[in-house]
């Protein structure tokens, strides 16, 4: 074939810097985004953080905002360019956006900090080692098992091993381990040195009055701790010769013990969640509005704005411009999620006035049609992004489900059936608990008609123990 040269036409999306970063910022979380600020305004001197509090709210009905102009089922638009005519308008202007005026002041977070251990676990066995009175040899000795324990306080290796990666100079025998792990095994917490789970229960259990259900406990521990975890109780009774009460006590006992002695002494790597939204109730009204907490103030800073105006073509213009996008982006993004948070709200009121058993289905394709946006756009609103209401902060994700056909054509949601099963083994009879194909019945008899399958995925996601676990005696 001969090279030849063609004129062809064609239609094809291309994504302004503007729009780029209008769709970065709306799918970032709080904690990225307020880094992601601190980066802009590090590098911008047009842009600046001020403490005047501005309240976006939902548009009126009826209202001409900017925004429902483009509420067309695409992308969001980014802000049109302002001419330079009006330059002038942004000098000394204090563009600022904050909660709307239902703040959430300190006295209603409904969250509470974590705070992790400021003293490790090596940290604490080592000052007790320091207040006992024992040859500086076998003080070493200890030291040295200190230092090999995990995090939950258990000594992972055999005494012997240990023993090999001691200098061979010092020539340790396994039998100083020995007499040195004894020591340590008296320290706090106790049940730390411990090798294994029964030895670690042993411990615990050794340190306590000496009674028939210490006893019985210590024997279960020891021999048959395997028949216990796995509720075999017919053969624990046959095997310890004890009757239900005694076996009941003695399970009791053991439950109360620590397995993890040495994990309160863990750093806790804490995670603390900002809600972007918060839910209130208004004379009988779930309303929604926007945390102060998460909402960033930003504004021009007037003096170099002023400075831009008084010589054009400074290299400022263009930062000048991409401070108004980041300003009209940031609105934008907080006004997507509070129009999506309340769009979900109208549709779950009777999650909120009545909890998990109420959640209805919900899908993202019905808040994108309803509110005229891209389902691809709901889905960034709802992640990692996060709502406070009276019964607790939840992911705007976690308000969508799927749904269960019942018996008279409606539809049932996954959480509503998650929660009817945790209602249905919370009272059910201990000593005779529901199976998965019961659970089924049951909720069948309600016209909910799940597959015992379903019922155990169900299950399992809640971290609720097979019928066989749950039995007690």
């Amino acid at each position: 074939m001969r090279p030849s040269l063609q004129l062809k036409l064609s239609q094809h999306l291309a994504l302004t810097p503007q729009l780029q970063q209008s769709i970065r910022l709306l799918q970032m979380s709080t904690l990225e985004l307020e880094q992601e600020l601190e980066k802009y305004v590090s590098e911008n001197p047009l842009l600046e953080r001020e403490e005047e509090e501005y309240a976006p709210t939902l548009p009126q009905p009826g209202s001409n905002e900017a925004e429902t102009a483009a509420a067309e089922k695409s992308e969001p638009e980014p802000p049109a360019e302002p001419s330079s005519a009006d330059d002038e308008s942004w000098l000394g202007e204090e563009t600022s956006y904050a909660s709307s005026s239902g703040s959430f002041d300190d006295d209603d977070n409904e969250y509470q900090d974590v705070q992790a251990a400021t003293t490790s676990l090596r940290e604490h066995l080592s000052w007790q080692l320091g207040l006992m009175t024992i040859p500086e040899r076998d003080r070493t000795l200890v030291q040295c098992l200190i230092e090999a324990l995990d995090d939950d306080g258990y000594l992972t290796q055999s005494l012997e091993e240990l023993a090999e990666t001691l200098p061979p100079e010092l020539e340790i025998e396994p039998e100083e381990l020995q007499i040195a792990l004894k020591h340590l095994q008296f320290f706090d917490p106790t049940g730390v040195g411990a090798r294994n789970a029964q030895e670690c229960l042993a411990l615990q259990l050794s340190i306590l009055p000496t009674d028939e259900t210490q006893v019985l406990a210590l024997k279960i521990v020891r021999n048959h701790l395997a028949l216990l975890a796995g509720r075999d109780f017919v053969k624990l009774k046959k095997l310890t010769g004890c009757d239900d009460d005694g076996l009941r006590a003695a399970q009791l006992l053991i439950r109360s013990l620590n397995p993890r002695p040495g994990a309160q002494y863990t750093a806790l790597d804490a995670r603390y969640i900002t809600p972007d939204v918060v839910v209130r109730k208004l004379r009988g009204h779930w309303t929604v509005n926007v945390n102060s907490d998460a909402f960033p103030r930003l504004r021009i800073n007037s003096l170099y704005a002023q400075i831009l105006s008084k010589q054009r073509g400074s290299g400022l213009a263009g930062q000048l411009q991409e401070a108004r996008w980041l300003i009209k982006n940031i609105q934008q993004r907080f006004d997507t999620i509070l129009r999506v948070a309340q769009a979900i709200v109208d549709r779950q009121r009777q999650f909120l006035d009545h909890g998990e058993v109420a959640m209805r289905p919900l899908v993202l394709r019905e808040i994108a049609d309803i509110l005229g946006l891209h389902e691809s756009t709901v889905s960034r609103v709802t992640t990692q992004k996060y709502v406070a209401t009276p019964r607790g902060i939840f992911e705007l994700k976690y308000f969508f489900g799927s749904h269960v056909a019942t018996e008279t054509g409606g539809a049932c949601s996954a959480t509503a059936i998650r929660a009817l099963i945790k209602q249905l083994i919370g009272a059910e009879d201990p000593k005779k608990p529901l199976s998965d194909s019961q659970i089924s019945e049951v909720l069948g008899q309600q016209g909910i008609v799940v597959a015992r399958r379903t019922i155990a995925k169900y299950r399992e996601a809640l971290s609720i123990p097979p019928v066989n676990l749950r039995k007690s005696i």
